[in-house]
């Protein structure tokens, strides 16, 4: 049975209620009074993420594992998991991947993150397999439910606060990811389109202001579309877009994108200074063409200013 802890943090929202209920390592976060994701955080893992996340109909539309062990789910990429942000070279250090903390970075939480009305919001630094701090990431998560439609509003700051420049390199591997379902690879039915109108492997590296992918589960046609906000650095950002189920944001791969090695994607931060990235996750039930994408994309541009 369901631990539900305490409840520490309410808000009214006008899609519904939003609840945040503590346990050691994690929060779970419910809405409308049903349960939509946990935030992970504990030693356990290299990174915090959400897992899963939930339509609102209860289906669960991110992988399970390597949380849960769900019977003949494909098992790869380890470092795979719920909704996540990670970039596979910082300084040199591949914080991406979940190789063991002796050859990879971990996005390490200190302490219990911050819950307030719809939003939860936590500081991680970024330790390298030598124990060292290289600087720090803010990731705040505000929940909606707007009708049929699940939200998710996601704010990164990468910031260079322990007196070191950063430098984000230029590679495929992050940033800004999810990790769908089995039902979501592309031989199972997904039909993956982006803002250009490219489907398929095809918007694999290709710029987007979005990217949709949508399937059928358990009898029920869902979806789960990425939003770029336009004030993002290099909006619009790349996609690490791949068939069997994993959508990322990643606008430093240029070289790997482009396949084109004399490029640089890299992006550099000041010590001192930070780098702040704004996305939108939407869970909506049926097909994309029951959705209208653009508008849903200018709603996010007016609604969250920089």
């Amino acid at each position: 049975m369901r631990n539900l802890g305490i409840l520490v943090a309410i808000g009214l929202t006008a899609a519904g209620q939003v609840s945040f209920r503590p346990s050691p390592g994690q929060i779970e976060v419910w809405l409308g009074g049903q349960h939509f994701s946990n935030l992970y955080y504990g030693d356990k893992w290299a990174k915090p993420f959400l897992h899963p996340l939930r339509s609102l109909s209860g289906i669960p539309v991110t992988r399970g594992y390597p949380v849960e062990e769900i019977e003949g789910e494909i098992k790869d990429h380890t470092w795979h998991h719920g909704l996540w942000w990670a970039h596979g070279d910082i300084n040199g250090v591949d914080f991406w991947r979940d190789l063991g903390p002796e050859k990879t970075g971990r996005i390490v939480v200190r302490s219990r993150p911050r819950t307030a009305r719809d939003a939860l919001e936590l500081s991680a630094e970024l330790v390298t397999p030598q124990k060292q701090a290289l600087g720090s990431v803010l990731e705040r998560f505000r929940f909606e439910r707007r009708g049929a439609n699940h939200l998710v509003d996601a704010f990164i700051s990468v910031r260079a606060d322990r007196g070191i420049p950063l430098k984000l390199g230029d590679t495929e591997e992050g940033t800004f990811a999810i990790r769908l379902a089995d039902e979501f690879r592309l031989e199972r039915g997904v039909t993956m389109t982006n803002s250009n109108g490219q489907s398929g492997r095809d918007i694999w590296g290709k710029r987007a202001r979005w990217v949709d992918y949508s399937t059928t589960i358990r009898g029920q046609a869902v979806g789960v579309i990425v939003l770029d906000h336009p004030a993002n650095p290099k909006h619009p950002t790349y996609w690490h877009a791949r068939h069997y189920g994993l959508c990322s944001a990643n606008p430093f791969g240029e070289r790997d994108f482009e396949k084109d090695k004399t490029r640089d994607g890299s992006v550099g931060v000041p010590a001192g200074g930070k780098l702040d990235f704004r996305y939108r996750v939407i869970i909506h039930p049926g097909r994309l063409n029951e959705i209208d994408p653009e508008a849903l994309f200018q709603e996010f541009a007016r609604e969250v200013k920089p």
